[in-house]
């Protein structure tokens, strides 16, 4: 597999945007045009991200794509933004393409309108209208029918619907794309959010109501981390707004070292308080014995997260590199990057981290310049969870 190629572009006409982005990717094809000469597949899998500026003209723009690089399949979300290597765009009319040369026998899309089928796909990227009923339900039975078990993706955003690709454009239901295991690629989880209290377990819960943690009124232990009263509501209401709840199941680890919420912890709003029944309520079903804590969104150890997740990519492919000749100089590991997916929630970007296109700065620093798209969604999909208020960086790999 020979690297992936990108473009990305702004302008308020999706022809004129779509056409400066072309004029990037033909000027990167002449590279390409020799490895195909060479053996190499040619460009088989298109990737498309398009703010929701361009959300009525979704049906012409992807009838546009095939006509200019006819053969492709498409994939791909409205968001709210669209990002690629070191660029934001948010909330202006802009999109992000990618085209990956991949064996045509190594993925497979599916939509609503074409399910997997034949040989079972090793892990899956997938798009989704939030609005879809029994949503999660839905991603936790495609996460059963994969090899892996891992899904990576996020929900379409736009505030003239939530539309999504799978070589036509989907209104509705989950659609993607399947890999097979002979695809290497590595994925991690970004969280952006502090606990604030002490990590609890809910001894008493019904559907969205957490009535008991460790076997005392959840509304106390939610006040008492807080360090607030309900008498002065003026104090308590901010903190209140401010405030979300981490969750997972029992049997996962809230945290995986102190202050640090793990990959299983999903991030979910709290709704509502019943001081009646000294209860709260989360926008999640709860069960007991699941582990809870109560959460604020933090800038820095959003950042930090991040840089995390970057380096452990880094590391892992770090032995590929032990056996390079030392009079070379030192090789990089991220040269065995092909192409990466960078999916973040639409409350992150630069907005949250402090300056315009700061979020994919922080990752473009880590990787270096490979290629990558991606764009922020209504919710993010990792494993077989949707969260909120992450980041999904996915790597496709250079056989090594």
């Amino acid at each position: 597999m020979i690297p992936f190629i990108h473009a990305h572009a702004t302008h308020p006409d999706w022809r004129m945007a779509l056409a400066l982005a072309a004029a990037q990717i033909d000027a990167q094809r002449a590279a390409h045009a020799r490895a195909v000469k060479a053996g190499a597949p040619d460009f088989s899998l298109g990737f498309v991200y398009f703010s929701d500026h361009y959300s009525a003209h979704a049906d012409a723009l992807l009838e546009e794509l095939n006509t200019r690089w006819p053969g492709l399949s498409w994939v791909g979300s409205v968001g709210v933004g669209v990002a690629a290597s070191g660029v934001e765009y948010i909330d202006e009319p802009a999109l992000a393409l990618m085209l990956a040369p991949l064996a045509t026998d190594s993925f497979q899309v599916f939509s609503g309108a074409r399910p997997l089928g034949g040989k079972e796909p090793y892990t899956a990227l997938v798009h989704a209208d939030p609005g879809t009923p029994d949503l999660a339900e839905l991603i936790g039975e495609l996460s059963g029918r994969t090899a892996s078990g891992y899904l990576f993706g996020g929900l379409a955003a736009g505030r003239h619907g939530a539309l999504h690709i799978a070589d036509t454009v989907c209104r509705g239901g989950l659609s993607g794309v399947g890999f097979a295991q002979g695809l290497p690629l590595l994925s991690r989880v970004t969280q952006g959010c502090q606990p604030v209290g002490p990590v609890r377990r809910v001894t008493a819960a019904q559907r969205n109501v957490v009535t008991a943690l460790d076997g005392e009124p959840a509304l106390d232990c939610l006040l008492r981390d807080l360090g607030i009263e309900l008498d002065d509501p003026h104090a308590a209401l901010p903190k209140l707004r401010a405030t979300l709840v981490g969750l997972t199941d029992g049997g996962s680890d809230l945290l995986t070292r102190p202050g640090q919420f793990g990959t299983d912890t999903r991030v979910r709003h709290l709704v509502g308080l019943d001081p009646g029944a000294r209860g709260i309520a989360v926008a999640d079903l709860v069960e007991p014995g699941m582990q809870l804590a109560f959460c604020h969104r933090d800038v820095q150890a959003a950042r930090r997260d991040l840089v995390r997740i970057c380096s452990e990519i880094r590391e892992e492919l770090e032995p590929a590199t032990e056996g390079a000749d030392a009079a070379s100089g030192p090789a990089d590991p991220m040269q065995r990057v092909a192409g990466a997916l960078y999916i973040s929630c639409a409350g992150r970007g630069g907005p949250h981290f402090g300056s315009p296109s700061a979020e994919m700065q922080i990752v473009q620093h880590a990787l270096g310049d490979v290629p990558l798209v991606g764009f922020f969604a209504g919710g993010e999909i990792a494993r077989h969870h949707l969260y909120g208020y992450t980041g999904v960086l996915t790597v496709f790999l250079q056989p090594g």
